[in-house]
């Protein structure tokens, strides 16, 4: 049985934190907000998760939730450290992802304009986690340009804020909401 995980260490009482491999940065430190807004990104999709939406859809954001936390884990790690004993991201999440959209797609009218978010608590929760997603991708660009990252996490966290987008219009139909267009006012 894993030993228990202690919750307080007192260890960032001071503005610092370790990264997987011990070394010590600030929390203010690019990597530390990247892999923090891949956390609230994860727990957004616990929250749309938790609706009534289809079981398929809990299904597979439960399967990006795992990839999430891969994700955060890669990008945790002090990059001069060895990283062997971490799950790696794999190209099929992606190719899941595509492939989650295109069906999607497939029972949706074309879309002909932008649309604002809202309608359902669903739809609204799926918005809100495509946003915190394309933060997320930035700040992980971000921190590619200062120390690389895998270049399979930022193509992940692009498709994942197509699949969010697509999520909630098919929520959105699901649950018998109407789509609010946003057309330009002359």
């Amino acid at each position: 049985m894993p030993e228990e995980i202690k919750i307080y260490t007192k260890g960032g009482d001071k503005g610092d934190t370790s990264l997987l491999g011990g070394t010590r940065v600030s929390k203010s430190h690019e990597r530390v907000e990247a892999y923090g807004n891949l956390d609230e990104l994860n727990s957004f999709i616990g929250l749309i998760r938790d609706q009534e939406i289809k079981i398929h859809y809990r299904e597979v954001l439960l399967r990006i939730q795992e990839d999430l936390f891969i994700a955060e884990a890669l990008i945790a790690r002090d990059p001069e450290k060895e990283a062997s004993f971490l799950p790696a991201m794999k190209e099929q999440e992606i190719t899941m992802l595509e492939n989650e959209i295109d069906r999607m797609n497939e029972e949706l009218p074309p879309l002909r304009n932008f649309i604002l978010p809202g309608g359902h608590v669903a739809v609204s929760f799926c918005h809100v986690a495509r946003t915190v997603c394309r933060r997320a991708e930035r700040s992980v660009i971000r921190l590619n340009k200062l120390s690389p990252v895998d270049d399979i996490i930022i193509r992940f966290l692009n498709r994942l804020s197509d699949y969010l987008f697509v999520l909630a219009r098919k929520t959105g139909q699901d649950a018998g909401a109407a789509e609010i267009h946003w057309i330009t006012k002359k």
